[in-house]
C-alpha cells in the first residue's frame, strides 16, 4: 500500500488541488490528512474537496481545526494570538453544522500499517500534543520523553511546515512539511510512504493561486497570497523563530 500524507493545508485550495493531481499520478492507495486543514482562505471548498476524494482518506485533527471547532461552539481559544483571532472567527462563520461534525470526528492520532515501514503513527505536532514545536535542530535528549513507549518504527508529524527525516531514540520521525503554507522555498510539500519514505514537493502556478486567494473574502487574503504563497519566510529565519518557542 502506498500512502500520501498531506499536512497543514491551511485552506489553500489551489495548492491542495495540485498535490492531489500528483498523488493520483503516483498511484497512491490511501491518503492521510494530518491536520490544520483550517483556517485559511477557502475553508468550505477545501473541506468539500477532501470529502469528495475518490480514494480512501483518513483525517487527524490539528490545532487549527481544533480552535475553529471551538469557535463554532462559541468558545474563543486563548492560545490563538490576537492578530490571528479574526481569521479563526471568519473561518468558523464560513462552515455549516455538518462541517463541525466532520471536524469533531477527527482523532488526534492514527496508526496505519504500511508495507515496508510497518505500523506508522500519524500525529499533528507530537504524539502527546497538537501544538508542541520541534524541528530538525531540536536536541534528541529533549525529545526522547515525547517519543518513548510508542512501539512503532515510524512517526509522521507536521505543524512546523518544514520537512525533515530524523531518528529519535530509534524511531524514524518524518515531518511532511506543509501543503498550503510552507516555510522555505515556495511550493506544496507532502510525503509518499511505502515501501520507504519520500519527501515530495509539488510545483504549481503560484501567481494564479495568489490571484484566486486575493479574490476571496478572507480577512488576510493579500498577506496570505504574498507571504505564504509567493514568497514564504525562509527556513533559516523560521528555525530561528521556532528555537525560542520549541518544547522544553
Amino acid at each position: 500500500m502506498r500512502v500520501a500524507a498531506i499536512y497543514d493545508i491551511h485552506a489553500n485550495l489551489p495548492a491542495l488541488e495540485a498535490v492531489l493531481q500528483d498523488i493520483r499520478q503516483a498511484e497512491v492507495d490511501h491518503v492521510v490528512v494530518g491536520g490544520y486543514v483550517l483556517p485559511g482562505p477557502m475553508p468550505r471548498e477545501t473541506l468539500a474537496c477532501l470529502a469528495g476524494l475518490d480514494m480512501p482518506v483518513q483525517f487527524i485533527r490539528g490545532n487549527g481545526d481544533r480552535v475553529v471547532l471551538a469557535q463554532m461552539a462559541g468558545t474563543e481559544s486563548s492560545e490563538v494570538p490576537e492578530q490571528f483571532r479574526e481569521i479563526v472567527r471568519w473561518g468558523a462563520r464560513q462552515l455549516h453544522p455538518e462541517d463541525g461534525q466532520l471536524l469533531a470526528s477527527w482523532p488526534q492520532t492514527l496508526r496505519v500499517d504500511i508495507r515496508g515501514l510497518g505500523e506508522v503513527l500519524f500525529c499533528h505536532a507530537t504524539p502527546r500534543n497538537d501544538n508542541e514545536i520541534f524541528t530538525r535542530l531540536t536536541s534528541e535528549d529533549r525529545l526522547l520523553p515525547v517519543f518513548e513507549g510508542l512501539n512503532v518504527p515510524v512517526v509522521v508529524c507536521g505543524h512546523t511546515h518544514m520537512q525533515f527525516d530524523r531518528t529519535i531514540g530509534g524511531i524514524r520521525v518524518v515531518n511532511a512539511g506543509s501543503v498550503g503554507m510552507p516555510f522555505g522555498d515556495p511550493g506544496a510539500y507532502w510525503l509518499l510512504l511505502g515501501p520507504d519514505v519520500q519527501l515530495r514537493k509539488t510545483h504549481y502556478d503560484l501567481a494564479k493561486a495568489a490571484a484566486r486567494i486575493r479574490e476571496t473574502k478572507y480577512p488576510q487574503a493579500q498577506d496570505f497570497a504574498a507571504r505564504n504563497v509567493l514568497q514564504p519566510p525562509s527556513e533559516r529565519e523560521t528555525l530561528e523563530a521556532f528555537a525560542r518557542a520549541e518544547l522544553r
